[in-house]
């Protein structure tokens, strides 16, 4: 360790699994020695082989960044009340991780069977604002929330209505979807509704309405099992269903 190290005090970091560390500042500090202390601490983390060095500051710290992208730092990602900060300070290949690359997309299809209803929702803004536009409730999935969770939540939020999860239909992917520029996986998923009085989320939703079936082409149902006997529901265009029910009947019927 060269004699500025031992000199100056260094900042206090958690090592990880990885030969990183991770410094988080939870007390004020002068930019200027943030700085002597950074540069000394860089020294010694170089010397004992660490290679992935993480700052973690608060909202309160941002004094500290051009300091710190002074020392060979880059913005790693942030969040409502932090910004992460990384520099790889090995002379190997720099392995730190991406931020993350996508978002959770959800849309319900609420499907009474009893009446052949659709739960639809005409939305107050976005892409279909004000083209008189009825689709299925969609959502985001938020952070630590499963899909199942996440899909049965906006429905709440957006009509009102309590529904179970019973399964995924269909995902697709896209990418650049957003402003963050991130990728985007929308999982389409089965409810069952448990309630049935609608009440709008005023702020995002304009209507939301029960659909029957006959009136809304976008899906039917047709009863198959999976491979193991269980029995399960292809989702598909009314017209589409109608062959398949019939075409199935006939089968049955030449039996």
């Amino acid at each position: 360790m060269d004699n500025t190290a031992e000199q100056v005090i260094l900042l206090n970091g958690e090592a990880d699994n990885y030969n990183g560390v991770t410094v988080t500042i939870k007390e004020r500090i002068d930019a200027e020695v943030f700085t002597e202390r950074l540069r000394a601490s860089l020294s010694h983390w170089r010397e004992t082989g660490k290679k992935g060095i993480w700052i973690k500051l608060a909202l309160g710290f941002a004094n500290l960044v051009e300091p710190a992208v002074s020392e060979g730092f880059r913005y790693h990602h942030a969040e409502p009340d932090y910004l992460m900060l990384v520099s790889w300070i090995s002379h190997t290949r720099d392995t730190i991780p991406a931020n993350a690359s996508h978002v959770v997309g959800v849309g319900a299809l609420v499907l009474n069977k009893e009446t052949q209803e659709i739960l639809v929702v005409q939305e107050r803004s976005g892409y279909f604002k004000d083209k008189n536009v009825w689709k299925l409730p969609t959502g985001v999935v938020d952070e630590g929330e499963d899909i199942c969770t996440g899909v049965t939540r906006e429905v709440e939020e957006e009509t009102g209505i309590i529904a179970d999860f019973v399964e995924v239909l269909s995902f697709r992917q896209s990418h650049k979807a957003f402003l963050n520029q991130k990728s985007d996986l929308f999982f389409l998923c089965a409810l069952s509704p448990r309630t049935y009085e609608i009440t709008e989320q005023k702020s995002e939703i304009l209507q939301a309405k029960k659909k029957c079936e006959e009136d809304y082409l976008g899906f039917s149902t047709v009863e198959t099992t999976t491979g193991t006997g269980k029995k399960s529901f292809i989702y598909c265009n009314a017209d589409y269903a109608k062959s398949l029910n019939s075409n199935r009947g006939q089968a049955s019927a030449s039996l």
